[in-house]
């Protein structure tokens, strides 16, 4: 059974503890790796940990996780949640178990952000329940591919 799953975090993730605390909280990107890593680990899961600002390197993650035949995916797209069709894509090109994970609840906010191309491809959707969202995407996405 492969170990390792893939966490890839979207555009502006590197900002958190820094931008609009009332929404995102104060935990640091680094501080979600940890929880992350601790997370996976009592699942038997290693986690390979990205950020990028940038659509294609995004992409490029999803493609090396399905070439390192990763266990699966867990992702919070940002920005690029209501417009990466190319991610979507991805996702289901390499056909790796994904969750989808949001800080905020995307429903709750602005209409522009309540349709998600990555939902059509994701296994899941955690949303508004701040960074812990990360532990339970990752716990989900055990219990998925305990079922397998």
């Amino acid at each position: 059974m492969p170990s390792l799953i893939y966490v890839i975090n979207g555009p502006n993730l590197n900002l958190l503890g820094k931008r609009e605390p009332e929404k995102y909280g104060r935990a640091t990107l680094d501080d979600v790796e940890t929880l992350c890593r601790d997370t996976a680990q009592k699942h038997g899961y290693e986690i390979e940990f990205r950020q990028s600002n940038k659509e294609g390197e995004l992409i490029d993650c999803i493609q090396e996780a399905g070439k390192k035949n990763a266990a699966g995916i867990v992702i919070n797209p940002a920005g690029y949640t209501t417009t990466s069709i190319a991610m979507m894509d991805a996702i289901l090109g390499v056909g790796l178990p994904t969750v989808e994970v949001h800080i905020t609840n995307i429903h709750a906010r602005e209409s522009f952000r309540h349709n998600s191309y990555i939902s059509k491809a994701a296994r899941g959707v955690i949303c508004g329940l701040g960074v812990d969202g990360y532990a339970l995407a990752i716990s989900g996405l055990a219990g998925i591919l305990k079922k397998k």
